[in-house]
């Protein structure tokens, strides 16, 4: 490098490499640098003629090739090189130089590149035997170059300066690398000097690319070593041959993977189909647009239009080459609509099913521009090429995709459409199944919301409020719920569970087991028992789903998980039991938070397993919080984290169970939940003394007058008078039926809350009456019936030891 440098111009490297190109030493001030610097502005690659100085002061019209080399920071270098005469280092060359160099500072005001060294070769006279040789030499239709024993050019073809857009002439006497930098061509002189050295013929499944990018897609190359009379190797012969229909097909096959990773990547249908058009170009076409069908109102899928009516789409997705002009302007923008005239291209794709190829001299195309402005608008007078793909999936026609060529001089061929009809089945099969699964997920919303509680019941014994929120995943709704149960005796249930898996299948079990709840909160049973009863069914929709076909939700429940708690606002205790749920958490009034001990039972479905009931007192103003593990489960966070998170927004004061809702909700989440979450938080309160009156009584039939006695002076007391009547009757009767059918101790309690009385009756025998209609002449068997008739509701529960009948009736609002 340095020898060649010195040799061109004499100066030493040191006084040219680092300087600007302009300064280079010429004729004038510089002015073959500045017209050099003008002409190599933004390009890649630049070639010309500059008379630069020789040091001894002799003025040299030389022909240089310069390459643009990427550089860190914002200075840009050039590799540049010119061939030179073989003269001795020292010594001023004489006559227009010729054979080998290496050259000196870049065209511009840029930092000067390096230089490469070399040795000169004449130029070889002509190959082969006569004109015919040489022509078929220079008209090969291949690319075809012969570099002398230095691995220098000396011949080069017709089809080596169409490729490299260079003459013979400003390749010779260069190296391969200096020709095309590259790494391919390293590899090239590499074999190239096996040929030499006897290593016969080589291949390469790669060459130079057009225009001198290096690009080594699509081409094949044969080294061919050229021997004399004498069978000793004087120079090598390059061989390169486009491999066009390979090249194309592995094109194709790497635009079709690549579109498995990009097309689809959201649930959003308008970013799908963009992605449609943002692959198709330039890779396939020069613009492209997409346009979908509207979907009827009933939500079903959308079906195009017979050839006979025009056709209404809405424009989605546009790519062009171009950032204006059409076909880019033309093509509209996302949201437009389109209508397409009846029998036209698109049209009739959209009702054959499948694509079609147009060139600009189609009739049919032709037509189209005719009678739609916007048509002859988007194919412009420059488009010579059009596909048109419908895009279908599951039997569904979803819109159609327009692509077309203006850029490309080569049209649309099969294999194009191909292709097409490919990435686009990929995009609407992407569609469909976003559309499909917003179907789905707007179904499960709303069969899981109206499975949940519209409106929380009249009860006076808690103050609650609930929140639920569905999952923000792509898995679907979950099976998530709560519920509150007024009871009797002025007590409330409160539930929440969580049933396994996701979507329509996980609430509609949701739903059984909800209503199973209710029916069985509805007995009266001890909260474990209730469970106990829960888990059976859960193992009986199990059995009843074990020969589904869809086996990933074949569960029937298995593994749900819920908590049921009664609160009783007299005795101001609450009885709780769990199935693989979270504990709740319970808030003092004096801000004190804590998880209430209850036993970790199995989770449904497993069966054999007992669950055991905890029971605790709760001051009044205490606050319960009830919720699903989706509230612990946060990603950005671990358990601990996110408990005392939890625990310091409950310990907070607040004027509402609302406001407490929504700061559990904040602190414990800044997204969308992974799973659903559904939150039940109550405030206890306290039926005291002077709204429940209790008294014991005998096992005789005379303490009956004594019992609805007992009960009118209490009315009294309470203001209830009107209330007497309807009253005394039911003492009458369920006092009659324990000391009749029952054992002792006997207990009468009246309860008032609110609008509501309550008489209640204990026995300590297990047996619960049942109602009957009496015949005709019957004296008895009336009782109940008359009790049913005038009380709102009546019922029994039972205890460890005995039972107590109830009945409920509403008081006027005077």
């Amino acid at each position: 490098m340095e020898r060649g440098a010195r040799q061109l111009l004499g100066y030493p490297p040191s006084k040219v490499v680092g300087q600007p190109a302009a300064r280079l030493p010429a004729d004038g001030a510089g002015t073959a640098g500045a017209a050099a610097l003008r002409d190599a502005a933004g390009r890649e690659r630049w070639s010309g003629t500059v008379a630069p100085r020789h040091r001894d002061g002799r003025r040299l019209r030389r022909e240089l090739l310069g390459h643009r080399r990427t550089a860190e920071g914002p200075v840009t270098e050039w590799l540049v090189v010119s061939a030179v005469t073989g003269t001795p280092e020292g010594q001023t060359p004489a006559g227009p130089p010729e054979g080998e160099a290496a050259g000196g500072a870049a065209p511009g005001n840029e930092a000067a590149g390096s230089t490469t060294p070399g040795s000169g070769t004449p130029r070889s006279g002509t190959y082969g035997s006569g004109r015919l040789g040489e022509w078929a030499f220079r008209q090969a239709p291949c690319v075809m170059a012969v570099f002398d024993a230095d691995l220098r050019l000396v011949r080069a073809n017709a089809g080596m300066e169409q490729v490299l857009s260079l003459t013979e002439d400003q390749m010779r006497g260069l190296r391969l690398p200096e020709i095309v930098p590259h790494p391919v061509s390293d590899e090239t002189e590499a074999k190239m000097r096996r040929v030499l050295e006897g290593g016969g013929p080589q291949q390469l499944r790669a060459g130079a690319g057009p225009a001198g990018t290096g690009a080594n897609d699509g081409w094949s190359t044969s080294l061919v070593p050229l021997e004399d009379p004498a069978g000793h190797v004087r120079a090598v012969c390059l061989a390169a041959h486009q491999r066009l229909q390979e090249h194309l097909a592995r094109q194709r096959m790497l635009l079709l993977s690549e579109a498995s990773s990009r097309i689809g990547t959201t649930a959003d249908s308008g970013r799908t189909a963009q992605e449609l058009a943002d692959i198709a170009v330039p890779g396939l076409a020069d613009f492209a647009a997409v346009d979908l069908l509207d979907a009827p109102r009933h939500g079903g899928e959308p079906s195009p239009a017979a050839p006979a009516r025009p056709l209404a789409a809405t424009r989605t997705a546009v790519r062009s080459v171009l950032d204006d002009g059409p076909p880019a302007s033309a093509a509209g923008t996302a949201g437009t609509k389109t209508l397409y005239p009846a029998l036209s291209p698109v049209a009739r794709c959209l009702a054959q099913g499948h694509g079609a190829l147009y060139d600009a001299a189609d009739p049919d195309l032709l037509r189209w521009a005719r009678q739609d402005p916007g048509a002859a608008r988007l194919l412009g007078s420059t488009t010579h090429s059009v596909m048109v793909v419908p895009m279908r999936a599951h039997g569904a026609t979803l819109g159609v995709a327009l692509f077309g060529r203006h850029r490309h001089a080569e049209p649309f061929e099969a294999d194009d459409l191909w292709l097409a009809e490919e990435l686009t089945a990929k995009a609407a099969v992407s569609i469909h199944t976003a559309r499909r699964g917003s179907r789905e997920h707007t179904s499960t919303m709303t069969l899981q919301r109206s499975l949940l509680p519209q409106t929380l019941p009249d009860q006076g014994a808690l103050d609650i409020a609930t929140r639920y929120l569905p999952a923000g995943t792509r898995a679907g709704v979950g099976g998530d719920w709560f519920d509150v149960i007024p009871l009797s005796g002025a007590r409330v249930a409160l539930v929440v569970g969580d049933v396994v898996g996701h979507g329509i299948r996980a609430s509609a079990t949701m739903g059984r087991l909800r209503t199973a709840v209710r029916t069985l909160a509805d007995v009266d049973l001890p909260p474990d028992e209730l469970l106990t009863h829960l888990d059976d069914l859960v193992l009986h929709l199990s059995a009843d789903e074990s020969g589904t076909d869809d086996t990933a939700e074949s569960a029937g429940g298995i593994g749900t998980t819920c908590l049921y708690a009664v609160y009783d606002p007299v005795s101001r205790r609450c009885a709780l039991a769990r199935a693989g749920h979270p504990p709740p958490a319970a808030v003092t009034p004096d801000g004190a938070v804590r998880f209430l001990d209850v036993p970790a039972g199995p989770p449904l479905g497993l069966g054999g397993l007992p669950f055991e009931t905890f029971e605790t007192e709760l001051p009044e103003g205490s606050l319960l919080a009830l919720y699903t593990d989706g509230l612990l489960a946060a990603r950005d966070h671990d358990i601990d984290e996110a408990l005392d998170k939890m625990f310091a927004a409950l310990a907070r004061p607040a004027k509402t169970l609302d406001t407490v809702c929504d700061r559990v909700l904040t602190a414990m989440l800044n997204h969308r939940p992974d799973d659903d979450i559904a939150l039940l938080v109550a405030r206890t309160r306290a039926l005291h003394t002077d709204r429940v009156a209790a008294w014991d009584l005998a096992s005789d039939p005379a303490v009956v007058a004594r019992a609805r006695k007992h009960a009118t002076e209490q009315l009294t007391a309470w203001g209830l008078d009107d209330a007497a009547f309807i009253t005394e009757l039911t003492v009458s009767e369920l006092v009659t039926n324990a000391i009749r059918y029952g054992r002792p101790p006997i207990q009468l309690r009246l309860i008032h809350e609110a609008s509501t009385l309550t008489c209640e009756v204990f026995d300590s025998s297990s047996t619960a009456p049942h109602m009957r209609r009496a015949r005709t002449f019957d004296e008895g068997g009336r009782g109940l019936l008359l009790v049913g008739q005038l009380a709102r509701r009546w019922g029994t529960r039972h205890a460890l030891t005995g039972k107590t009948v109830w009945a409920e009736q509403s008081l006027s609002p005077g």
